[in-house]
């Protein structure tokens, strides 16, 4: 009886947390992706000008960003005065300036020449919806529209230089080449500050998503300056997140090796700025799929800010390094080379990165979560499976079969001792009969028997328990890796990382009906929960009643909980109860245990 009740109870704890998790995570999970799919078409709607190689024409009618906030440099409070103008259409703000335009196999934008900003991205492979014709994301925008999303490099005066003019937000930097920036041909700007120091700024870009700026400094005042090099990436407007525990997003950062996170709404409740001197790494925002992150120089100091600021009912959030200061003697010149990593967290494009580079840990821009042992090696064989076969639906089928592989040992154990518990069960009845309502007897007596017979009841739970973190770093696997992103299967799932969208309450699409979100019940979570059942059924039947009725409900809460999970795991779940009820089947045989039956005794 105790071990009807522990089951019932296990039973029960799983269904709540599955039901927890379907209520707290999968739902809201799939407002936040709407809410997301809205925001991106809203910014592509707000019609950016066409890419014109070269310089583009500045507009008439407003002289600069409209709403610009100054910048602070780095070391310096953030300013808490200036009142954000109301957004306008991005179109009309990327004409206020003048630009240099961004054409790479992966990135269109520009570069704005009023502040040297890189404050236009889109990214050229990822799109809103699965459909190709859809706009592409929007990864960052300049200040004035909606929501504004930059990054920007500069110099930062001490004490000595203070009173020379130096290049910020509102300089108007003139192109040495006209552009437009590509893998294979680097953008110079220059400004003179008119008092004896000109400026050059080098931004240079590879095949992907590496920006390289090089910043000089010639001193022709006829007296030494010292000037900090420096860089931030802004975003102002809290952006719309996923919002729950097993991913981060927000700001973060590698500081001497230690991976540290910032929540939005830690910022928000901070008074004083995070700030830590490091050697090496890198810090910025990430999304669940994009990363806009600095990379200072790998081998000299720097002092890192993480801030957050009310700017007129509007938050600010900041992440800036100002390195060691560089004096430039009469004369001379100095310079100073950072990158900026804006674009897709492309797993193989950030290993890359970390070794030729030797970017700390810039693998860890992705949440691999707690199950990262497994996450990580499940992604490597999904993606090189996907690759090898073209579709990462079958993929996952054949990856399962591996699983099953790896794990046909266990499970033949797994049955091995649920056939001796089932040769048990007279006895148990007779030792129950015997000891009546004596628990502690009855519990000896158990455990005597068992000891007998030579049987270990647990050892039938070792690969159900060792299945769950597979499936959490499956899960895992498919919601935060981009490689899953949109990636489609066949017939009607186009998107191995959403849900199934049909249901069977508008009969799959034949009734013109749109249902709610708590109805939206697939044709992949029916077939798990056919497969769920049918693995029951040609299972031994339990010979307690109350755990019979429990089982039989289970097939249909799992097929409503698991409508929301991504299709690619549905379909692992749904090919493993296959491959399960197979191989249930073959060991029944193998221990003279037939469908529905207790085992032949010997």
């Amino acid at each position: 009886m105790t071990d009807q009740k522990n089951l019932i109870l296990a039973i029960v704890i799983s269904v709540a947390i599955l039901f927890g998790f379907n209520y707290f995570y999968e739902r809201p999970r799939q407002q936040a992706l709407e809410e997301y799919r809205q925001q991106q078409a809203a910014l592509q709607a707000e019609t950016a000008p066409a890419a014109v190689p070269g310089v583009t024409a500045p507009g008439s009618t407003v002289p600069g960003p409209a709403g610009d906030i100054p910048v602070p440099a780095p070391g310096a409070p953030a300013p808490t005065d200036a009142v954000p103008a109301a957004p306008r259409d991005r179109g009309a703000v990327l004409g206020d300036s003048q630009r240099v335009q961004v054409d790479t196999p992966r990135l269109h934008g520009s570069v704005n020449l009023r502040g040297g900003r890189i404050d236009d991205l889109t990214l050229a492979n990822y799109h809103v919806t699965p459909d190709k014709s859809s706009p592409e994301v929007v990864l960052l925008s300049p200040v004035g529209t909606s929501q504004p999303y930059f990054a920007e490099f500069g110099w930062v005066p001490t004490a000595d230089t203070a009173g020379q003019p130096l290049p910020g937000p509102t300089t108007d930097w003139q192109p040495v080449s006209q552009g437009p920036l590509t893998p294979d041909s680097p953008v110079v700007l220059r400004w003179d500050n008119g008092q004896g120091l000109v400026f050059e700024r080098e931004i240079a870009i590879d095949r992907d998503y590496m920006f390289t700026v090089t910043q000089r400094v010639t001193n022709q005042s006829g007296q030494p300056v010292t000037l900090h090099p420096y860089g931030f990436v802004q975003r102002r407007g809290t952006p719309t997140t996923s919002g729950f525990f097993i991913l981060h997003e927000g700001a973060l950062g590698v500081f001497d090796g230690t991976l540290r996170e910032f929540d939005y709404s830690d910022l928000k409740d901070s008074t004083q700025p995070a700030t830590q001197t490091t050697t090496g790494g890198w810090f910025g925002f990430t999304d669940k799929y994009w990363l806009v992150t600095l990379v200072p120089d790998q081998a000299s100091p720097v002092d890192v800010r993480v801030l957050h600021q009310d700017q007129g009912g509007q938050p600010l959030y900041q992440v800036d390094f100002r390195g060691q200061g560089l004096t430039v003697a009469p004369g001379a010149t100095a310079e100073s080379t950072h990158r900026l990593f804006a674009g897709a967290k492309i797993v193989r494009t950030l290993d890359a990165y970390e070794s030729e580079l030797g970017i700390a840990r810039f693998s860890y821009a992705v949440d691999w979560g707690w199950f990262y042992f497994l996450t990580k090696p499940f992604f490597y064989g999904l993606d090189l499976l996907g690759q090898a076969l073209g579709n990462f639906g079958i993929a996952i089928l054949v990856f399962t079969v591996l699983l099953r592989l790896a794990f046909f040992p266990l499970a033949n154990k797994q049955y091995k001792a649920f056939a001796k518990m089932k040769l048990l069960q007279p006895k148990m009845e007779e030792l129950r009969k015997r000891h009546g309502d004596d628990r502690q007897k009855l519990s000896m007596a158990t455990m005597e028997l068992y000891k007998q017979e030579k049987v270990n009841p647990l050892s039938g739970c070792l690969p159900i328990l060792l299945q769950i973190p597979v499936f959490f770093a499956l899960y895992k696997v498919l919601f935060v890796t981009i490689e899953m992103r949109h990636a489609p299967f066949y017939g009607w799932i186009t998107d191995l990382s959403a849900p199934d969208p049909t249901t069977v309450f508008n009969l799959f699409g034949l009734i013109p009906w749109s249902p709610p979100g708590f109805l939206m019940v697939g044709a992949l979570p029916l077939m798990m929960g056919f497969t769920m059942w049918l693995q029951q059924k040609i299972s031994p039947a339990n010979p307690d009643p109350i755990q019979q009725r429990i089982f039989m409900v289970l097939p249909f809460l799992f097929t409503y909980m698991m409508a929301a999970f991504p299709a690619g795991l549905v379909i692992y779940w749904t090919w493993s109860n296959l491959l399960a009820i197979a191989q249930q089947w073959y060991i029944m045989r193998r221990m003279g245990m037939s469908a529905k039956t207790t085992p032949k005794k010997a």
